[in-house]
């Protein structure tokens, strides 16, 4: 029993210090603008900081941005003020980064339809995005969504909403589900869209789902996001129908899956989808779905399964097929019984160099990072957390998978470590969602 406290007293330490002291366990995204002492000053670096198939978003940055900051967290969404979100991401003119002066709860009154070349950075502030209607990518190219707690959206009652270009047209639907006949609760709704980043991002309890790429849209990341207390998480793909579908590719990579998630993280059609280094934490159907053949390659993830005998399958093809489909794990590692069900060939992303990105790696020994990434616990169901800044799988090095034929199950708990680490989230409690507590504006960060 001593040891065992002497252990979990030994992780809260490392845990109190990496938060304090240190990014180095931070993944790709977080080394290239959290090291900077001076990123509030320079808040623009971020848009160079992607990767994945949005590539670097280095068109939202130079001298031809215009800088916003909101003031004012009222919306009229057929007349908005300046000071307002709705203003700064829907009518002004050409490339703007919007920032906020102050921690705010916005209550959206119809969907929030978000111009080309536009970043929401919420670093260095406190903002929700709640209570009423989600934010639309309709037929854009260019678009950050960084640093904002998005939860509780619900559907709206059909009504108008300014688009960019200044039309005041109806909001129901954002070109997809619903069209004319109000909204339906996505926190975030894709459509048609390319070059699209959503990242360091809370999202939670929402009518419909968290994240929704639909309708042909292409070249998206989205990473270092948590997603948590939730039913459908991410959905790709509009519907079976939607060959246009095919086209797609999202990367998913550096999120944080639960507690309390029961399916989509993502659920695929017909496109491709690399899942990487990611922590599941549980789900209730399936983690990672998919119909239409959609190519999947899983690597350098954390499953954890849930207690129950029938939660330990990662996968699931709907309908009951897919025995040809292109559905690769590799690299990942398996608790509690979890297993993934690998059919067909392994197909790679074949990034360019823009969009490139290493994995962790299963063969690298970095006990530290894995401390400081994966004995978090998440809130309780109904909480929010305090901070947006979610590393969740941030660099995770995952133990490495078995090598069985591409049509094997694929389950092992080889990885002793992360049985530790699992057995003491419940236990540190709160402490983890303090290490993910983002840098105020005043606050250096050192390398």
């Amino acid at each position: 029993m001593a040891s065992k406290q002497f252990l979990l007293a030994f992780l809260v330490i490392i845990l109190h210090i990496g938060a304090t002291t240190t990014v180095h366990a931070a993944n790709i995204i977080d080394r290239c603008w959290r090291r900077q002492p001076n990123w509030a000053a320079n808040r623009q670096r971020l848009a160079a900081c992607s990767v994945g198939f949005a590539g670097k978003m280095r068109q939202n940055r130079g001298p031809g941005v215009t800088p916003y900051t909101v003031t004012d967290p009222g919306d009229d969404p057929v007349r908005p003020r300046p000071g307002t979100l709705r203003y700064g991401a829907t009518v002004l003119g050409g490339k703007v980064w919007i920032t906020f002066e102050r921690g705010m709860h916005i209550r959206l009154a119809q969907p929030l339809f978000v111009r080309s070349f536009t970043a929401i950075d919420g670093r260095g502030a406190d903002v929700h995005i709640a209570g009423g209607a989600g934010i639309v990518l309709h037929e854009v190219s260019g678009v950050i969504i960084h640093g904002l707690h998005i939860h509780d959206i619900r559907s709206q009652p059909e009504g108008r909403a300014v688009r960019p270009g200044g039309a005041v047209r109806a909001a129901g639907g954002g070109g997809g589900r619903g069209r004319g006949s109000g909204t339906d609760g996505d926190a975030i709704r894709v459509v048609a869209s390319s070059k699209v980043w959503i990242d360091h991002n809370s999202l939670s309890r929402c009518e419909d789902g968290l994240v929704d790429v639909t309708v042909g849209s292409n070249d998206v990341t989205v990473s270092n996001n948590w997603f948590f207390n939730h039913d459908k998480v991410m959905l790709l793909g509009h519907d079976d129908g939607h060959a246009a579908d095919s086209r797609m590719r999202v990367t998913v990579a550096f999120n944080r899956f639960g507690p309390n998630v029961n399916q989509r993280m993502p659920r695929i059609r017909h496109g491709y989808a690399h899942v990487v280094n990611n922590v599941y934490l549980g789900w209730r159907d399936y983690a990672i779905g998919g119909s239409m053949g959609p190519s999947v390659k899983s690597e350098g993830n954390l499953f954890v399964a849930s207690g129950t005998a029938e939660n330990k399958k990662v996968t699931r093809r709907m309908p009951f097929a897919g025995r040809d489909w292109d559905w690769a794990s590799v690299g990942d590692s398996f608790e509690n019984g979890a297993f993934f069900k690998q059919t067909g060939s392994r197909v790679q992303p074949n990034y360019n160099k823009h969009q490139a990105f290493a994995a962790a790696s299963s063969n690298q020994k970095m006990e530290q990072e894995k401390l400081e990434k994966l004995a978090r616990k998440g809130p309780s169901s109904g909480e929010q957390p305090s901070s947006t800044t979610v590393s969740a799988a941030s660099d995770v090095k995952t133990g490495a998978g078995p090598t069985e034929s591409a049509s094997a199950n694929v389950s092992t708990d080889k990885n002793r470590n992360y049985a530790v680490l699992a057995g003491t989230i419940a236990a540190l409690s709160g402490l983890g969602w303090y290490l993910l507590s983002k840098p105020k504006k005043s606050e250096e960060v050192v390398d």
